[in-house]
């Protein structure tokens, strides 16, 4: 009997995965505890084992796509079992009640003919349009028509304001303005009504009262429409070329949509002629201007230079979920921060002596490590974890240590830390750098931290601030060891600090609680030999 295999979920945070690659064909014959695939997770590309038996019948998910947790994967069955009705369950139903076919497709066309049927002939619907494609809504800055005003095709109708910029929208139709459905300063989802256009005289009250997107959806032209362009019942006309006309009025009409277009490109206003209504100029008389060319009334050439290039690159899983992890964190957890000088010379005199033992080398990012380990103990409210109904305070300590990979970052746990030696964190944050570049650390352990440790140091960064990895309370910001002029003992002399910024979450620790963990950690970080007793 054929079995469904979904897309496993491989790690906690995980919602989607991707074929890394297949390990096995269609046709194949598989083995319960087989690799099937490779699966690209949000933290790491894992090998995915089979947990039954037989003919690898149907891949669901190529290389390089992605799919939901718990959607289709594989199946696999019986060598020749027939999956069709697997594949195509609607089909199947469809197949053994062929009695109940013919009325819902009869229900489905009652839903829409009456509102198809409501609007007159020749009315044009025109809804709110897609004007970026970031867009969901618009606002109506500014009508240029009104109720009873005659249309023509490339006429300005309104001016939208979208998430990105307050812009022009043309009417692609005429008619006579009979609707508007949205007043000055009012907002509407993209496909909602924005006016009504068609022959003068003609009753829209039905169409309005009754309007839904269906309706416009139904009657919909079926090529993809422009992203300037309204969605309407009959398929647009095609645009007629801008004329140049008189300006009646006798001062300069000019949309601010033009206006700024004009002023990017340092065209002066006085050389466009405007093609909308009264001379007024618009968009399209920016973009299609012409430039005088130099020595004709001593006016300037423009000559735009430069080409627009850019290269598309599809999220990798885990390039996505950090994103959504750390805007999490940043605009949910109040963040502090705290900026720190530590005099460096006693870790460097001691890092130095350490590593003359045989066969022992730590750094100085796992003397940070140890000294946070150890303060973190002392300090148990910003070894804490926040939750939306309690907060936990953590007697143990796991430091997570931010390691940079090529899709962003991830975070190895050095569990129990502060009962590590500092040679046994070497080794582990060595190891875990080292898998995490070719992707090959475990949910596991990159789970549980509940401090963080971030340094930038070795890439001459001297001072800088990180977000919060929630659940915790606090990471600490680690900047280069700079040589400079100090102060010691009322003398001027040279000497090396390292800056620290901790980032504090001020649901859990507040300035006073941060301050003193720093003090402590000022304490084992100047003094490290004081991290051995």
């Amino acid at each position: 009997m054929a079995i469904i295999v979904n897309m496993p979920r491989l790690s906690d945070t995980m919602e989607e995965g991707t074929v890394a690659s297949w390990l096995k064909k269609v046709g194949d014959k598989i083995e319960e505890g087989d690799i099937l695939a490779e699966i690209e997770t949000d933290k790491a590309t894992m090998e995915f084992e089979s947990f039954n038996e037989g003919t690898l019948l149907h891949i669901g998910v190529q290389e390089g796509e992605t799919t939901m947790v718990d959607e289709l994967l594989a199946i696999i069955g019986d060598e020749g079992e027939d999956i069709s009705a697997l594949l195509n369950p609607t089909a199947a139903v469809e197949e053994t009640t062929p009695e109940q076919t013919e009325a819902p497709v009869e229900a489905a066309a009652t839903v829409v003919e009456p509102s198809t049927a409501s609007i007159p002939e020749g009315v044009i619907v025109v809804t709110m349009p897609r004007l970026s494609d970031t867009m969901e809504e618009g606002t109506v800055a500014s009508w240029l028509k009104q109720v009873g005003d005659v249309i023509e095709e490339g006429d300005i109708l309104a001016e939208i304001e979208t998430d990105k910029a307050t812009m022009e929208f043309e009417s692609f139709n005429e008619g006579t303005l009979l609707y508007i459905g949205l007043q000055e300063g009012d907002s509407a989802k993209v496909d909602d009504l924005l006016a009504i256009i068609g022959p003068a005289g003609t009753d829209v009250s039905a169409v309005a009262a009754n309007f839904s997107t269906s309706t416009v959806v139904e009657a919909a032209p079926t090529d993809t429409p422009k992203a300037d362009a309204p969605v309407i019942k009959e398929t647009p006309k095609a645009a007629a070329a801008p004329v140049a006309v008189p300006n009646t009025t006798g001062r300069l009409h000019i949309s601010p949509l033009a206006r700024k277009m004009a002023d990017e490109k340092g065209i002066a206003l006085n050389q466009l002629v405007g093609s909308g209504e009264n001379g007024r100029i618009i968009k399209r008389d920016v973009e299609n201007f012409t430039p005088i060319a130099a020595g004709s009334a001593g006016t300037a050439k423009f000559v735009p230079t430069g080409q627009e290039d850019f290269e598309e690159i599809k999220n990798s899983q885990m390039r996505k979920t950090i994103a959504k992890r750390l805007g999490e964190s940043k605009f949910s957890a109040p963040h502090y921060y705290l900026n720190v000088e530590f005099d460096m010379d006693n870790a460097m005199a001691f890092r130095a002596q350490y590593n003359t033992v045989p066969d022992t080398k730590i750094s100085f990012n796992d003397i940070i490590v140890k000294a946070c380990a150890l303060a973190l103990r002392l300090h148990p409210q910003v070894n804490s974890q926040w939750f939306a109904d309690r907060m936990k305070l953590n007697n143990h300590v796991h430091v997570g240590v931010a390691v940079a990979v090529e899709d962003g970052l991830v975070v190895p746990v050095v569990r129990f830390a502060n009962e590590q030696s500092l040679p046994q964190i070497g080794a582990a944050v060595r190891d875990f750098a080292g898998r995490a570049r070719t992707k090959k650390l475990t949910p596991q352990e990159m789970d549980g931290s509940t401090f963080t440790v971030s340094n930038l140091g070795m890439f001459g960064i001297e001072s800088f601030t990180s977000i919060i990895n929630q659940p915790n309370s606090a990471i600490l910001s680690v900047g280069a060891i700079v040589q400079k002029p100090v102060v010691k003992n009322g003398q001027i002399v040279v000497g090396n600090t390292i800056k620290l910024t901790l980032a504090c979450d001020h649901r859990t620790v507040d300035g006073a609680t941060g301050a003193q963990f720093l003090q402590t950690l000022k304490g084992f970080i100047e003094n490290p030999v004081t991290m051995l007793v």
